[in-house]
């Protein structure tokens, strides 16, 4: 195996931890070297909640969820410990919206259950429906209807069509 320089062994960062380096498409699946990708996400970027929640939605609409799991997952990591449960529901929606779009109705469903649930128990915890801006009920109701239409094995979905609407 070559990393993207064409020396042998894994794509490293500064640090020396696996990250490849390989170009992705729009739903995050790697590409091979040389093809076109899109953008990657930078990680580890501190965000005001705001800004996390509009810069998720801007790729969500763009039908790019995969990204915008990553950019709810800096938020996940470095935000304040009582809100992890938010960003951690909002990054496995992304991602079950993802498997759906890729056509995994298995895992697409699970994440996105598992994503609402967690929504739902923050919410529930807290008693604050609308974080930030956003509609966390109809956030919730996304996740476990979008879930249910995964199941009946329609084949992919359109990650711009069923991209939630995280405000109102």
């Amino acid at each position: 195996m070559t990393n993207a320089d064409g020396a042998a062994g894994r794509d490293r960062d500064g640090a020396g931890r696996a990250r490849s380096a390989r170009p992705r498409d729009g739903l995050g699946r790697p590409l091979a070297y040389g093809a076109q990708g899109v953008p990657r996400q930078p990680e580890g970027v501190v965000r005001a909640p705001r800004e996390t929640v509009a810069e998720a939605q801007a790729l969500l609409d763009a039908g790019r969820p995969f990204h915008a799991h990553e950019v709810f997952e800096d938020a996940w990591k470095s935000g304040p410990e009582d809100e992890r449960t938010l960003w951690r529901g909002l990054a496995q929606l992304a991602v079950g919206l993802t498997h759906a779009a890729r056509g995994n109705a298995v895992g697409g469903a699970r994440l996105l259950r598992r994503g609402a649930g967690a929504v739902e128990e923050w919410e529930r915890g807290r008693g604050e429906d609308r974080p930030y801006g956003m509609d966390l009920a109809g956030i919730v109701r996304w996740g476990r209807e979008l879930a249910g239409r995964v199941e009946e094995g329609t084949g992919p979905v359109d990650a711009v069509a069923e991209a939630p609407r995280l405000g109102a």
